[in-house]
């Protein structure tokens, strides 16, 4: 765990929110089968995961750019984005599942009453059943989609709806996400931010170079750093309602 601008207030904060894919939950799998099963219909052999998988962050244009090489200028970008999205439609949910450490983390969170939301690029009809089939649903205060407003990440606006439902200024929220996205929509919102290195991350730069307030390895060095940013569980009300 990486502390690498000039700390904050030492006042606790007061909530935390965080990316969906590769943050929360590890659903390369099913962005991946989808890919393959375009490549099928193609007469290609399928890739790996580990091949796909720095692609997801990149939503439908990076699979399509990991998957056939093929970016925004190609003739059939706009045909294969569809067909991309008909694909995961189908199927958004049959392997993705959150990361391991993350089911405890948001325990810790109930405990010290402290409430998080998801703030992601994804639009609601692929994020919605993806939150309900992980169990997320229930427990999130907030969940602001790719399509909630008319600006997604790297814009400012989403994180900043985000601090409206919850009702917390952006600079007593923390937002954890995986890439480069993430903290420039958080820096832009004025959101302190903790870049999650064990998610996808994109092809283009590593996370170090972001400059995030914080920079983890693991969900586990996520806990330790969160835990050190929010009230301590001793003197918040502990809740008697588990996160699942």
């Amino acid at each position: 765990m990486r502390g690498l601008l000039a700390a904050h207030s030492r006042k606790p904060f007061e909530a935390v929110l965080f990316d969906l894919d590769g943050t929360l939950a590890d659903t390369a799998p099913d962005l991946v089968d989808a890919a393959n099963r375009m490549r099928a219909v193609r007469m290609l052999a399928p890739l790996p995961l580990a091949a796909l998988r720095p692609y997801a962050s990149g939503g439908v244009p990076g699979m399509l750019r990991g998957a056939f090489e093929m970016d925004r200028t190609h003739a059939d970008f706009a045909a294969l984005c569809d067909e991309f999205l008909a694909n995961y439609a189908a199927r958004p949910c049959e392997r993705s599942t959150l990361f391991e450490g993350i089911e405890p983390l948001l325990g810790e969170l109930a405990a010290r009453r402290v409430r998080w939301g998801i703030v992601t690029n994804k639009v609601t009809r692929l994020s919605a059943p993806i939150v309900a089939q992980l169990g997320l649903a229930a427990h999130a205060a907030c969940v602001v989609c790719g399509d909630t407003m008319p600006r997604k990440k790297p814009y400012p606006d989403p994180l900043l709806h985000a601090s409206r439902l919850l009702g917390v200024a952006p600079e007593r929220i923390v937002y954890v996400g995986d890439d480069e996205r993430d903290v420039r929509a958080a820096r832009a919102a004025r959101m302190p931010v903790v870049a999650a290195a064990y998610g996808y991350c994109g092809v283009e730069t590593t996370p170090l170079a972001w400059k995030a307030d914080w920079l983890v390895d693991s969900v586990a060095e996520l806990r330790v750093c969160l835990s050190g940013l929010l009230p301590d569980i001793s003197t918040a009300r502990k809740s008697r309602r588990a996160f699942f």
